[in-house]
């Protein structure tokens, strides 16, 4: 296949070279920054580049790996340019501020469009930090819409257990969301307020792995990071909110000296924690 992979950045250049390394289709990349594309071929990460602004005539697949607002404002400016039949995957962090407005689109230009969202990556952004085996033994989240043919989704999942990935998650964007709001973004804002402790700066010598686990993702892009959270406020804000609440129980505790209340607390916490574990291992 002749692939075209679209932003070049952490995700999108880990996608180019796990294709190119460990495929036999071609890449053909695309990325606004010169000095990323320069990058690219100098490591042999793409066979060549899309025509200026990434048009992706001639792509069977075209994987998109830019913020959800440019995403959608890509796939409508190119929206006649996509070659019948092909498939269109993003890779951003939300998924219903993508799909829902580009489901008419593909099905007026005759291209399968379909969201994703590869669960891996580091606490660094860029093409420098790219790996092609960024996404062995990950998850690749993808939110088909209803209709969408079981045959190219079974295709699908076969392309990126090449890449590396170990499974594929089949979502509706809703769940995506709701979910992607919990686990990642919750923590990526529990990080960065975190970190803000005045405590902080002095860290050095009182610090095990708890610390660094803590803060690792408040290292985050704060515009792209800014523009998920907004995309998905409504499903966020119940995450932030309910946080709140259950960390006042706790701060009530310990203001109160309630020993029984506080041990409780915690005994309740290390349950759903061992229940986690047990789901992970029957995985």
């Amino acid at each position: 296949m002749k692939i075209g992979v679209v932003g070049l950045g952490l995700i999108g250049g880990s996608m180019a070279k796990a294709v190119k390394y460990r495929t036999e289709h071609e890449v053909f990349g695309w990325d606004i920054s010169q000095v990323v594309r320069a990058s690219a071929r100098l490591v042999e990460a793409v066979d060549d580049f899309l025509p200026e602004g990434g048009d992706p005539e001639g792509c069977d697949m075209v994987i998109i790996a830019l913020y959800p607002e440019a995403t959608v404002e890509y796939v409508k400016k190119y929206a006649d340019r996509f070659k019948k039949g092909a498939v269109v995957i993003d890779c951003s962090g939300v998924k219903r501020a993508v799909c829902r407005p580009l489901e008419q689109v593909a099905a007026d230009h005759g291209f399968t469009f379909c969201g994703g969202h590869p669960m891996a990556g580091v606490e660094r952004s860029g093409f420098n930090y790219s790996r092609a085996d960024m996404f062995d033994g990950a998850t690749m989240i993808v939110t088909p819409y209803t209709g969408t043919d079981i045959a190219l989704m079974h295709e699908l999942g076969k392309f990126f257990q090449s890449l590396g990935f170990a499974k594929m998650q089949v979502a509706t964007e809703e769940e995506h969301d709701q979910m992607i709001a919990y686990t990642s973004q919750l923590a990526h804002v529990v990080s960065s307020a975190y970190i803000k402790s005045e405590l902080s700066p002095h860290f050095k010598g009182f610090s095990a792995g708890s610390f660094h686990d803590m803060t690792r993702v408040a290292k985050l892009n704060e515009k792209m990071w800014t523009e998920l959270f907004l995309d998905n406020q409504d499903f966020l804000c119940q995450e932030v909110d309910g946080l709140i609440e259950r960390l006042q129980a706790y701060s009530k505790a310990l203001h109160e000296r309630d020993a029984e209340t506080l041990c409780k607390l915690l005994k309740d916490g290390k349950e759903k924690r061992i229940a986690v574990d047990e789901i992970k291992s029957f995985e």
